[in-house]
């Protein structure tokens, strides 16, 4: 364990962590809500500091980042824990559980992570699978020593963050694709948090030059209408601009949303439709024929050509395209 960055003491041996919006008044030998750090003793304490709960190399795409060095691998890893508590959680067995109920995770030491990284020819270190924000100092160490060795890094976070945090870890950031779920009400009923601090973090993101896309995943029922979906696309083209890319995915059923069903492609397809009204750069997943090529805004030529997570083609040559010299945004090189 690392004694925690960002709490304060308060009466008695109780800590309030202010890492992130929940700002967690924390008894001696509990936990704050992300079941990452707990008081002990009248200390705040990071349990899950150099004990991910998975490390793999992963396509860089499948982060997913489709304007980000594409082609190339990110060594991703991530704890147990999160600041939410989604009802559809794909990774819900390690998000939702404590340190001690992966008794058998083995040690690595953040100059360990970028030493793999290297081995493994990696680009890149992913902090994902779970919210990152939880094991924040596993990420900060982490990401000063691969930005020392020229490896980039990536957040793939729910943005719930408080300003201070992430005003300390964009520095050392590349890039971030942060999932922006739907309204508020969603963000109270689905994921158990708020809308706001998300949408505060997201322009900070943008505004410090980190490379950013944001990911939507369309729920049946939940986030799906046509409303929700004009509200998003909007709200990201006047606050960010036209040319942040959105990844619109297919929803399937899990954890406690088992019964809800899969997101029909023709919800997928109208919210693209939509979606390209605002945005120059609009993608779909989790579809066995989405949008996943990169197209040039001005001319339509196909500029990155996807299979799945690879790449079939790059027509990118300096940061703009082949074909009428259009500037297309991202990190290609």
């Amino acid at each position: 364990m690392r004694e925690a960055l960002f709490y304060k003491k308060v009466e008695g041996e109780k800590v309030k962590c202010v890492l992130c919006p929940r700002n967690c008044l924390i008894a001696d030998r509990k936990f704050g809500f992300c079941r990452a750090r707990k008081n002990i003793g009248g200390e705040l304490y990071s349990m899950v500091y150099g004990r991910p709960a998975s490390v793999h190399v992963d396509p860089v795409e499948k982060k997913p980042l489709f304007h980000f060095l594409p082609g190339s691998t990110a060594l991703s890893f991530g704890t147990t824990g999160c600041n939410f508590s989604c009802d559809n959680c794909q990774n819900f067995e390690i998000s939702q559980s404590y340190p001690e109920e992966s008794p058998d995770v083995e040690e690595v030491s953040p100059e360990r992570i970028v030493e793999l990284s290297l081995r493994y020819g990696c680009r890149s270190i992913a902090y994902t699978y779970n919210e990152p924000t939880v094991f924040y100092e596993y990420m900060l160490d982490t990401a000063r020593i691969a930005k020392k060795r020229g490896i980039k890094n990536i957040m793939v976070s729910n943005g719930f963050i408080n300003p201070l945090p992430l005003k300390k870890i964009l520095p050392y950031l590349d890039a971030a694709n942060i999932d922006l779920k739907g309204n508020e009400e969603f963000y109270r009923r689905v994921s158990k948090g708020e809308l706001e601090p998300v949408l505060k973090a997201i322009k900070t993101i943008r505004k410090a030059g980190v490379w950013l896309e944001l990911t939507n995943l369309l729920i049946p029922g939940f986030n799906d209408s046509e409303m929700n979906i004009e509200w998003l696309s909007s709200w990201i083209e006047d606050n960010l601009g036209r040319e942040v890319p959105l990844h619109i995915s297919r929803f399937f059923p899990m954890f406690r949303m088992s019964n809800v069903k899969i997101t029909p492609e023709s919800s997928i397809e109208k919210a693209y439709s939509i979606a390209r009204k605002h945005l120059d750069f609009v993608y779909t997943g989790n579809l066995f024929s989405g949008r996943e090529d990169t197209l040039c805004p001005s001319c339509g030529k196909v500029l990155v050509r996807r299979s799945g997570y690879f790449i079939e083609y790059n027509n990118i040559r300096g940061g703009k395209c082949s074909f009428c010299g259009r500037i297309v945004p991202g990190v290609w090189e």
